[in-house]
């Protein structure tokens, strides 16, 4: 049916209609089915007999909400977006789907997981190597700051799954020193934050680079226009696997505020702190690399034990930091957001927002360490006069109530 189009050109309606379907997919409307299926226990998913043994040995018992839908779509070779909040559990999600699918007789890369942050990157690859445990599965950490000749000698021996970071991934694919040949899975984790970071360029760099008919899976917080579009370039008839945010409540997790009127006055209040601080693990959020530094020498110069990391530090240092504070052998760490998302201390049951975060998702991530898979904890954040109208848009945002801290925080632990 060609009409007049309004210019005097003549008017194509189905192209008009082509368009019209395209303008909506970007909108993400129609281009996901959602997938709703649903499994109780890990036993009832049809997984490897040595896999499920890998499951339970890790500890987990029963799957969380992102787990009981997202394992299977994976497992069976579906192109997946997974939404999920931040200790929902998604990383085991897609361990399980690559371990899955994995030929453990064929010693190449399999799989490729990326992530925006080493520490992220690390703790992906020990889930992955504790799952697989029975598996005899061969993982690698990709990541920067670590050795490039390491990197290559222990690929050219030969590993199932590779986990890293954008750049050095893509270092060692353009090197030819990671072979793409058989690469059938690629996994984008914590997809919002990379794409923020501003690695768009590399992940498309990568995936040039990779086998045409590949398994793509993307895990993500919140999916952002960018995430949308990699999507869309991406992947085939993806299936979306949402678990909304209410099934993520900061449940489990008691929040305060400590008025603190000027930023000068942090300090103090913090020592007052301190003692209830050290009878549990604690981590302290700020929002600079400089405060990690002059927060952790303010407290030292007062003769407090603190731990302290941030992305300055080079990776063996924080390395050897966070084995320490898993450990318990140190008890308060003070970091920075970057590595809000990637701390998985059980132990952490008391987190400090010394500075609240700069963006209400954020806090999410921080806070949401401490309850992980429905632990007890406490959050406490420090609000000036300055930061009142971010503690009431985090309090929108996640339709919580932030109470005031009463005088027996030390009962509340």
């Amino acid at each position: 049916m060609a009409g007049e189009a309004p210019d005097g050109s003549q008017f194509d309606a189905r192209k008009f209609d082509s368009k019209m379907t395209e303008l909506l997919n970007a909108e993400g409307q129609e281009f996901f089915t959602s997938y709703d299926e649903a499994y109780d226990s890990f036993d009832a998913m049809g997984l490897k007999e040595n896999l499920l043994r890998g499951i339970y040995a890790y500890g987990f018992e029963k799957p969380s909400a992102i787990q009981q839908r997202g394992i299977v779509p994976f497992c069976k070779g579906l192109d997946v977006i997974q939404q999920a909040q931040s200790g929902t559990g998604k990383t085991a999600t897609f361990c399980s789907g690559v371990l899955q699918q994995l030929d453990y007789e064929l010693l190449d890369c399999q799989a490729l997981v990326l992530a925006p942050t080493r520490e992220l990157a690390q703790q992906i690859e020990k889930v992955m190597r504790a799952l697989g445990d029975y598996l005899g599965v061969k993982v690698h950490a990709c990541v920067g700051g670590t050795s490039v000749r390491e990197d290559q000698r222990i690929l050219s021996s030969g590993v199932h799954v590779v986990v890293g970071t954008p750049g050095r991934v893509f270092d060692m694919l353009r090197r030819q020193s990671l072979r793409p040949d058989h690469i059938k899975m690629f996994v984008l984790d914590e997809a919002d934050e990379m794409l923020s970071r501003g690695f768009k360029d590399q992940i498309y760099d990568i995936f040039q680079l990779l086998p045409p008919k590949i398994q793509v899976g993307v895990f993500s917080a919140t999916m952002p226009p960018e995430a949308l579009e990699i999507t869309r370039k991406f992947m085939n008839k993806p299936v979306r696997i949402l678990v909304k945010r209410d099934e993520l409540t900061l449940e489990g997790i008691k929040q305060f505020y400590v008025n603190v009127e000027k930023e000068e006055w942090k300090l103090e209040t913090l020592c007052d702190l301190y003692e209830t601080l050290a009878i549990t693990q604690s981590v302290i959020f700020v929002n600079t690399r400089r405060k990690v530094d002059l927060l952790t020498d303010q407290m030292r110069g007062r003769d407090h034990t603190v731990s302290a990391t941030h992305g300055d530090m080079d990776q063996n240092t924080r390395d050897i930091i966070m084995r320490e504070f898993r450990s318990g052998s140190s008890r308060v760490l003070i970091t920075t957001d970057l590595l809000a998302r990637g701390i998985d201390v059980q132990q952490v049951s008391l987190v400090i927002n010394y500075d609240l975060p700069t963006q209400p998702e954020n806090y999410l991530h921080r806070i949401g360490r401490s309850g992980r898979f429905g632990r007890k904890g406490v959050a406490i954040n420090f609000s000036t006069k300055d930061d009142e109208r971010m503690l009431s848009d985090i309090q929108r945002f996640y339709n919580v109530v932030i109470e005031e801290l009463p005088a027996n925080v030390a009962d509340l632990l």
